[in-house]
């Protein structure tokens, strides 16, 4: 989701490795270990949960969280809790890294200590102040001055303890004055609105024929005015601290009057020092990513440049593969490529064409696409990207079975428990692995058209480049489809999103030896015994020695390379998109039921949306994807509830609150992305509720009324992929501009091979040059593209930073991202362009 910024669009995304921690200190009691689990949290609001790791003071968690998110945070946080059965959880430390310190960090293994839960440090939110010096003048006719005080309303404050009941307590602080006066309670809200003036006597009464009053400069600078906002709960406990402000007086100057956005502080004391690694520390792995959008007319000279990459020849004189050969990582140029390409309708011929120049440099028909070459990593986020429900549609069911069931499947005799067996290990393990090699070999008609053009291309060229090997146009193929796509998901299911979190050890060991099993069945290995180092597993492959497997596997590749199959395809079996408990309302089909609310397990189909009342039930409800005509945001003043939505169907909508900001946004993008083709699309909408006989947003009376606000989203999108292809091209233009130094590099490498024909100099060893001067002309162009933008991106900074007020709704007081931001600007006092 892109906040809109003057024309532009700025996009926020995190993907986060969960690794380790260790140290924890131990549990105070005879039983020392723990079971604990770590929460990724945006300011307070959790948006993630590893799964727990039992019984131990240094678990190892391994998991993957990437995100788009949806609104401004201040701290990027991770909690380690210690879960406890009978009572709530106890939290043990945190990691809370601020926005602006993100890129520091950015993409590195990090070690960060973990520091001490405070309540008086867990704030998160905003206040708008306006202050106002006054002279007043008592009925006794002498002049007093007084502070007024506005406390206008609060935005993002926390929830605490599923509810939000704030109230603001001002006081003025001085040598002598502490004295504090109260808003009333807003119920049910965490942005509320007070608009309560409070009024404090500042000096003492002068004589009336005084005319002029100036505050003493070193008094003004001992007052301060303090702002605390608590949430008024019922516990026993007492008030919950959210957070606080404290303003000196001096900011009124000669004005007297001072408006302003704060962000909410903790408390001087809400940072209790510990020793380093006294609470342990955590290994994370952060990768924070800001993309700044222009209008897509700005980029039609890159995007250009690079759609037209598969049409150059050679190909690596095209921009997206001098992308490939400028990155430090392929990966880094792949996925925003992939992305591009498949969004335009051009990855089939682009991946061709470079596959192509890549076999045709292949000496070895062993060795085609071993390598981690720009290809390979193409086809493997092409695969990834296109071909994510057909992996859920083949291998999820047997997955989930696997992880549920928990049988033995041990079969080194070294690792085998005592009661264990391993002969029944054994056809356990082998019961599987057929399973899963039967699903596979069975599943070619599923697989997405894209992919069996992509394989059809394959192995077209790779027959055409070793033709003396008949097995190459198999080998070429499932060294992508069995190698690089089934048996890595069924190693690493959850890096596929089979599964919400890495299995445990014995269901992973489980899938490890499947993994390789499989692996080696698509291989077509001629000795079949020798790709296993372990005896162990050559002994177990001796019961898939037969030829009625290698037969399946060369026609499964028949079938999905085959150039009879370019027809599109549908898939009549239901595709499990997304599942998990939500809180719905009642939608009121009994015209006098009670409208409560209740918490369901939601799934959604390419078929269908349903609600049950826990998972494994029967639906109580069902909404063919064909009866949804919008999936919209509801208004949080409709109930007093965050993170809600509505679908919208002919007769009624369905409230529904999700458990965080960043869930209600992927529930809202895959709702409306299965139902945008749906013919009877609604293309307006009530961003409220319809409540006591009136819709609270254009309080209309009747039910049936039209919408008052205009229906987001729209072209019909692809279900599998939603690509912004102004924002891929942004991300490519980032990855040119921050290796140019090697795009200017690679340009002299062509000048050198162009002039000198003796042998290459080192320095230019690494880049695949085929036509020095084709490549060079395609470098000048990207250059020029690379450097037109830039431009644009320094005019807009040096335009918002004219523009910007600090104390803004958008740049509250306090905002250090904001602050390093204006000091960069300051620094500088020219721009080079």
């Amino acid at each position: 989701m892109a906040v809109e910024e003057e024309g532009l669009r700025v996009f926020q995304s995190v993907k986060i490795k969960i690794g380790e921690a260790k140290n924890i200190p131990p549990y105070p009691g005879p039983n020392k270990m723990r079971d604990c689990y770590c929460t990724v949290n945006l300011d307070q609001e959790e948006v993630f949960r590893t799964k727990t790791i039992e019984k131990s003071l240094c678990p190892f968690y391994g998991e993957d969280f990437y995100c788009e998110i949806p609104r401004s945070f201040r701290h990027l946080s991770f909690y380690i809790f210690d879960r406890d059965v009978f009572r709530r959880d106890s939290s043990i430390g945190k990691v809370a890294v601020k926005k602006e310190d993100l890129q520091k960090y950015h993409g590195k293994d990090h070690w960060f200590p973990l520091q001490s839960v405070c309540a008086d440090s867990e704030v998160q939110g905003k206040v708008h102040l306006e202050l106002r010096l006054s002279e007043v003048i008592t009925d006794s006719g002498v002049v007093c001055h007084k502070l007024a005080t506005r406390v206008l309303e609060c935005q993002d404050l926390p929830i605490v303890n599923g509810q939000c009941d704030p109230y603001a307590a001002v006081s003025l602080l001085g040598p002598s004055r502490s004295e504090a006066k109260k808003t009333k309670v807003k119920r049910k809200t965490n942005n509320p609105q007070f608009d309560e003036v409070f009024f404090f006597e500042v000096t003492k009464p002068l004589s009336y024929t005084k005319r002029q009053f100036d505050v003493e400069e070193d008094d003004v600078d001992k007052l301060a005015l303090k702002v605390d906002l608590w949430n008024a709960s019922n516990l026993k406990f007492g008030d919950e601290f959210l957070g606080e402000v404290r303003v000196q007086l001096k900011v009124l100057g000669q004005s007297g009057v001072h408006d302003a956005w704060y962000f909410l502080q903790p408390r001087d004391n809400g940072h209790k020092s510990v020793k380093a690694d006294e609470l342990g520390s955590l290994r994370l792995n952060i990768v924070y990513t800001e993309d700044h959008v222009f209008p897509t007319e700005h980029y039609n000279p890159l995007r250009d440049l690079l759609l037209h990459s598969a049409h150059v020849e050679p190909v690596s004189a095209s921009a997206a593969h001098i992308l490939g050969e400028a990155c430090r990582e392929k990966q880094e140029a792949a996925v925003p490529l992939v992305r591009l390409f498949l969004h335009y309708g051009k990855i089939v011929p682009f991946l061709s064409a470079i596959a192509h120049a890549e076999i045709n440099r292949t000496q070895d028909p062993n060795t085609i696409f071993r390598g981690n070459s720009l290809t390979s990593k193409c086809i493997d986020e092409t695969m990834k990207l296109a071909g994510m429900h057909y992996l859920r549609v083949t291998l999820k069911p047997i997955i989930d079975e696997i992880c549920a069931d928990h049988k033995p499947c041990e079969i080194d005799p070294v690792k085998l428990k005592e009661s264990e067996n391993l002969d029944t290990n054994r056809e356990n393990l082998r019961q599987y692995v057929d399973r899963i090699f039967n699903a596979i070999t069975s599943s070619g008609v599923s697989c997405p058209t894209v992919m069996c053009d992509i394989f059809f291309s394959l192995r077209e060229s790779a027959a055409s480049r070793f033709q003396v090997d008949p097995d190459v146009r198999y080998t070429a193929v499932s060294s992508f489809i069995f190698l690089r796509f089934f048996a890595p998901a069924i190693l690493s299911p959850s890096l596929f999103h089979l599964r919400p979190h890495h299995p445990d050890p014995c269901t992973s060991r489980t899938l490890t030896l499947i993994s390789k099993t499989i692996q080696t069945l698509g291989s077509l290995a001629k000795s079949k015994s020798a790709n296993f180092k372990e005896s162990y597993m050559a002994a177990f492959y001796d019961y898939f020695n037969e030829q009625k497997y290698a037969d399946a596997v060369k026609n499964f590749l028949d079938l999905i390379s085959s150039s009879a199959r370019w027809d599109q395809k549908s898939i009549e079996t239901p595709i499990m998109l997304k599942e998990g408990f939500m809180i719905k309302r009642a939608q009121g089909r009994n015209r006098f039921g009670l409208k409560n609310f209740k918490k369901r397990w939601f799934r959604l189909t390419n078929h269908e949306f349903t609600y049950h009342k826990t998972k494994g039930e029967g639906a109580l409800c069902s909404i063919p994807i064909e009866n949804i005509l919008a999936v919209e945001r509801l208004e949080e003043e409709s109930f007093k509830m965050k993170n809600m939505f509505q679908v919208i169907q002919p007769e009624r909508a369905l409230y529904i609150q999700a458990n965080n900001c960043v869930e209600a946004r992927d529930w809202i993008d895959i709702l409306t992305k299965v139902s945008q083709c749906n013919r009877k699309r609604l293309s307006t909408y009530h961003p409220s509720a319809y409540l006591n006989g009136h819709w609270l947003c254009c309080k209309l009376s009747a039910d049936a009324a039209p919408g008052c606000t205009p229906c987001t989203g729209g072209l019909p999108a692809n279900i599998q992929l939603d690509v912004d292809g102004d924002r891929e091209t942004e991300r490519i233009y980032s990855l040119y501009s921050t290796y140019m130094s090697k795009l200017v590099k690679m340009q002299e490498a062509c000048g050198s091979k162009s002039v000198y024909d003796g042998p290459e100099q080192e320095e230019y060893s690494t880049f695949v040059i085929d036509d020095p001067q084709e490549t060079y002309k395609t470098l000048r162009l990207v250059i020029s593209a690379v450097q037109t933008l830039e431009q644009q991106h320094m005019q807009y900074k040096r335009d918002k930073f004219r523009k910007t007020k600090y104390g803004s709704q958008e740049h509250p007081i306090g905002d250090q991202s904001f602050q390093c931001y204006i000091r960069q600007q300051s620094e500088s006092s020219t721009y080079s362009i």
